[in-house]
């Protein structure tokens, strides 16, 4: 079990990043910190179970603690390979050590999904992963993606969204800041947080992720879920 997310309560003299202290609290921290995510990550598992077929290979970029690829490797039940990536080495270890624990046959690797060659893939998922790419370079991220996929290759994304009326994205980030005082967390915690993810977490609107999947090679993209400013989306390659 995740130990509680408390890094917030003291001052942190640095700009947010996924080390040690982080991946302890990490699971608690997502789970308190984005509406609805245990169902959506359990959408996402239901649909990549109904897709996947034997000699599959499955990639999550930015898999964190693993939890996503342990649930679907646990529950397929079919000769497929499962890929973690994450460039942050605290979260490999912990992934690790919880597949070993779950005895769920998973390949977790430390490196830098815009240098690392992690294709050919069926399925690449990056759950709230693109947002921390610098804008610049996103998109190539995104076509690196395309390339990867086999044909009718399937991609899911869930991604922290902005609002294209200035007013109303105004509002629903109130409205999730009243959320995440519901969930345990003071009012400091969450703008300290805020200003210590400042330039480090860049999100688009819905419809400039959608154009960036589109302009990548993505033939259809449909969202799958949304609740006010965290949406998942399901790109598929035709061949």
């Amino acid at each position: 079990m995740a130990s509680k997310d408390r890094l917030f309560e003291e001052p942190i003299e640095k700009r947010f990043e996924f080390d040690d202290r982080v991946a302890a609290v990490f699971d608690d921290m997502i789970e308190r910190s984005v509406p609805f995510y245990r169902e959506n990550m359990e959408l996402i598992a239901k649909l990549i179970l109904r897709r996947i077929e034997p000699g599959m290979r499955i990639v999550d970029l930015g898999s964190s603690t693993g939890a996503l690829l342990i649930e679907v490797a646990k529950r397929s039940g079919v000769d497929a390979e499962f890929i973690g990536i994450d460039n942050a080495p605290a979260m490999i270890e912990l992934a690790r050590k919880k597949a070993q624990a779950m005895e769920a046959d998973i390949t977790f690797v430390c490196e830098d999904l815009m240098r690392y060659d992690f294709g050919p893939a069926d399925i690449i998922v990056s759950n709230y992963t693109l947002q921390f790419i610098r804008p610049v370079v996103r998109h190539k991220a995104v076509a690196r993606i395309c390339d990867s996929l086999e044909e009718e290759g399937l991609f899911i994304c869930s991604e922290k969204i902005l609002m294209e009326n200035k007013w109303l994205d105004k509002q629903i980030i109130d409205i999730y800041y009243d959320y995440k005082k519901r969930q345990g967390y003071s009012e400091t915690e969450i703008m300290r947080k805020r200003e210590a993810l400042e330039n480090v977490l860049i999100p688009y609107t819905i419809e400039e992720n959608r154009a960036m999947l589109k302009e990548a090679g993505f033939d259809t993209v449909d969202t799958l879920f949304q609740w006010a400013n965290f949406a998942t989306m399901a790109a598929m390659k035709r061949g």
